[in-house]
């Protein structure tokens, strides 16, 4: 099948589809008529021979052939936007470097990382993309991103990885006060299986988070907005410390968790921040 904009507009639609599960809201989000997106998509079943998704008035499902196509399709969009941004980089800067990171490191580690790079290397452009260790693998692998930051070491024969950071989670609350065996507006935030047992170490009992977030960020602004207690990152949190917004959970026992940095080797002499 050959890749020309016309294809790459039909892919697209193919997956606005699958996320919708319907032709009507895919193409509200596309900014089309019902009818292009039915068109676009003949068009893709066409060319690849084989019936994609299953089309009924009360919704699209995909068929065999097009849960086979689902991850080729997302990696042929991701490609093509990547290759977009690399051939309109802007006047002065010659390269760009393609970072997966794991949502709930943005804050806390990734933005501020990305920052100083963009201070010390001004001729690089950042592309960034939100990713688990499935995506994030699979990215690398298919030379669409060029490292990913992650709670977990990305291993293979082509990867390479290093500790990235060590950081703390400290127990805040919104209103001043110390330890106590639980409090009923705590805020479960899952940093991983670790995590969760350290945690069950430090409360040993049977009381259960009304709410658990797995991102802290989505965790914060929770605890902003309606109060209470969680563990978020000491970096997350510093402003609103110091603001009064939040405050340490005196006597409460804290953690630590690591994040790691992997990257294919073959993109190591282009970016010497990665060693």
């Amino acid at each position: 099948m050959h890749y020309n904009p016309m294809n790459i507009a039909a892919i697209q639609t193919f997956l606005a589809v699958t996320r919708t599960g319907n032709l009507n809201r895919a193409a509200q989000e596309l900014h089309i008529t019902q009818s292009a997106v039915t068109a676009r998509l003949d068009t893709l079943e066409a060319a690849l021979g084989a019936k994609l998704l299953n089309r009924a008035r009360s919704g699209a499902t995909l068929t065999k052939a097009g849960y086979a196509f689902l991850d080729q399709a997302e990696l042929i969009t991701r490609t093509w936007a990547n290759a977009r941004a690399q051939a309109s980089l802007p006047k002065g800067v010659t390269t760009m470097f393609s970072l997966v990171c794991d949502p709930s490191l943005w804050s806390s580690q990734g933005a501020p990382w990305i920052d100083s790079l963009r201070d010390t290397h001004p001729d690089t452009a950042f592309d960034i993309w939100t990713g688990g260790a499935a995506d994030a693998r699979r990215w690398l692998q298919s030379g669409m991103s060029d490292a990913a930051l992650l709670p977990e070491p990305l291993t293979g024969p082509d990867m390479a990885h290093r500790p990235f950071a060590r950081e703390a989670l400290i127990e805040v609350a919104t209103l001043p006060r110390g330890a106590m065996p639980w409090d009923p507006d705590y805020v479960f935030v899952d940093y991983g299986p670790g995590f969760r047992s350290e945690h069950a170490a430090a409360w040993p009992g049977d009381d259960t988070a009304a709410v658990s977030f797995s991102n802290p960020d989505w965790a914060l602004a929770h605890l902003l907005e309606n109060g209470g207690s969680a563990y978020l990152p000491r970096g997350l949190v510093t402003h609103d410390l110091r603001s009064g917004l939040l405050h340490l959970v005196q006597g409460a026992a804290s953690f630590e968790r690591q994040c790691h940095l992997s990257w294919r080797k073959s993109v190591e002499p282009h970016f010497d921040w990665l060693g």
